[in-house]
């Protein structure tokens, strides 16, 4: 799993880690549900706790792509979607931290950063009209079964 150092949150200021347990809202590489947003943005701020905004992206093993930088396209439109509720959840006066993570197999890498976080609940959000069907019932079987926390899928 490898994180990208270079994103932060909506004030371009590192968020701290904390003891607490927060709200994770993760998608695959896809612009998020509408609904889950709203879940996981709402959570947050009524208990208080951080908000995490996580794009889980398929690493591919094209090294010198990486190293260039190429592997990391994505559209305005899909950057102002993915940067959305992690801005909101800021204006609300939540705390917020940006990750993209990037790996081989997303989905483990996704459970890896729930074991590691300990959210309290985990908003699986991604729009479903930008995931393949059989990628996304696999992702969300996986997450049911492995998630040590309290899960809600869009």
């Amino acid at each position: 799993m490898e994180l990208d150092a270079g994103i932060r949150d909506a004030t371009g200021a590192s968020a701290p880690r904390s003891a607490r347990h927060p709200v994770l809202l993760a998608t695959l590489d896809a612009p998020f549900d509408p609904e889950a947003a709203a879940v996981a943005v709402d959570a947050a701020v009524e208990s208080g706790e951080p908000l995490i905004v996580a794009n889980v992206v398929e690493l591919l093993p094209l090294p010198l792509s990486s190293m260039l930088g190429h592997d990391q396209v994505e559209s305005d439109e899909d950057a102002d979607a993915l940067r959305a509720p992690a801005e909101l959840a800021h204006s609300l006066g939540v705390a917020v931290e940006r990750l993209r993570v990037r790996s081989p197999r997303p989905v483990d890498a996704l459970l890896e950063l729930v074991a590691e976080r300990e959210p309290a609940l985990l908003v699986f959000g991604p729009d479903r009209s930008r995931v393949p069907a059989r990628r996304y019932r696999k992702a969300a079987k996986a997450v049911r079964e492995r998630a040590t926390c309290l899960v809600w899928l869009s």
